[in-house]
């Protein structure tokens, strides 16, 4: 594995000292002293750095910093968690180069990570997940899947621990044109990122799938390089993508997925009270995070629609079934790339799905008819002001 010289520097900022060189010495005229020094050195809190694939004031931030402070409550201040944005690290590769050799404890992987872990392009697939942002939070988290000895075993081989499933809301796409249908994404020069799974579904619907790196979006849209993006609603907005755009369009065909991982020799080293307090604060954030996906994402697209004419489409469920079609072959190239095993996880959550949809169903024929209020004898006057 490479060490890149990113390492080097967080390797440095997580060591901790741990206490004088000197051989402790008996001091019998001044024991109080030397019960001083050794609660001071007990007290010294351990530190665990985790690396963001994001900026401040981004999900993956909002995620990062209440883990950080949770750990720190349960363990009675015996922890500290730093917090390491995009960039202060390196890239992407960068950040996941340095969690499989522990220089940092933790770090978030998204669509990126599949050069890494294969199997965790299964986030990339189209229209596998509900279209409710909640229950997909909930299916991804629960035990049955995130706990699914295919997708640790995955993980594992790659000297990685998963520990949560983050949604961070749709992925929405931006263009110069309205877009209703297959037909009106032909031949677009659609920003995807490197990974060969979106560029098999955006080929599939038309499109042509380009790759260009994240920086150099926002001038290549400027510049009529690219004619649209894909992106959850807070990047369209913190990038200032959608002031070269025309169009957001929402077809809830994805959300953006990131998982929060471990280095796996440093996680299998902890003692259970530490595991166990890891689990506890993962499970607690599960709907943490899922209310402050919806907020950042809706007070974004609010900032988005008043500093700018960009006009919203939203798909039908025609419409939507439409791209659904031409998404289904792309199973087939995932579990092409992934094997027996990644086949094995993707069928675990279609069934995870598939049972959430069902008891939504059969809760909502449950549900007994809201009683009508009786009849008044007369009919009220109407105002004429009403």
């Amino acid at each position: 594995m490479n060490w890149r010289n990113g390492c080097i520097g967080a390797a440095a900022v997580l060591l901790a000292a741990c206490g004088s060189d000197e051989e402790p010495t008996a001091n019998t005229s001044a024991p109080e002293a030397d019960a001083e020094e050794t609660t001071t050195a007990a007290a010294e809190p351990e530190t665990w750095g985790f690396a963001l694939e994001e900026i401040e004031g981004s999900v993956q931030y909002e995620y990062g910093a209440k883990f950080a402070e949770l750990i720190n409550e349960k363990t009675d201040g015996e922890v500290e968690v730093k917090l390491y944005t995009y960039g202060q690290l390196g890239g992407l590769t960068d950040i996941y180069d340095q969690v499989q050799s522990g220089a940092v404890q933790f770090a978030f992987g998204s669509g990126f990570l599949g050069g890494t872990v294969p199997e965790s392009q299964l986030f990339s697939l189209n229209f596998v997940l509900t279209d409710n942002e909640k229950t997909n939070a909930e299916i991804l988290n629960a035990p049955e899947f995130r706990k699914n000895e295919d997708l640790v075993a995955s993980f594992r081989e790659r000297d990685l621990q998963p520990l949560a499933i983050v949604p961070e809301g749709w992925q929405v796409w931006s263009a110069n044109k309205e877009v209703r249908s297959p037909a009106d994404l032909d031949g677009l020069a659609l920003r995807t990122m490197d990974n060969r799974l979106l560029r098999e579904t955006y080929s599939a619907y038309g499109a042509d799938p380009t790759t260009m790196e994240y920086g150099e979006l926002f001038s290549g849209m400027q510049l009529g390089q690219l004619d649209g993006n894909i992106q959850p609603v807070f990047a369209h907005q913190e990038m200032d993508f959608y002031k070269v755009q025309d169009y957001l369009i929402f077809a809830n065909q994805a959300e953006f997925i990131a998982t929060f991982m471990a280095n796996s020799p440093w996680y299998d080293g902890l003692s259970q009270e530490r595991k166990d307090v890891i689990e506890e604060v993962v499970t607690e954030l599960v709907p943490y995070t899922h209310d402050v996906q919806t907020r950042l994402n809706t007070e974004r697209l609010d900032i988005i629609t008043e500093n700018s004419d960009i006009k919203l489409v939203y798909l039908t469920p025609e419409e939507r079934a439409a791209f659904r079609e031409l998404s289904l072959p792309v199973r087939d190239v995932f579990s092409e790339m992934v094997g027996e095993r990644g086949t094995r996880l993707m069928n675990a959550l279609l069934e995870q799905v598939e049972k959430a949809e069902a008891g939504k169903a059969g809760a909502a024929k449950a549900e007994p008819a809201a009683e009508q209020p009786e009849a008044e004898a007369e009919e009220p006057a109407m105002d004429d002001a009403a």
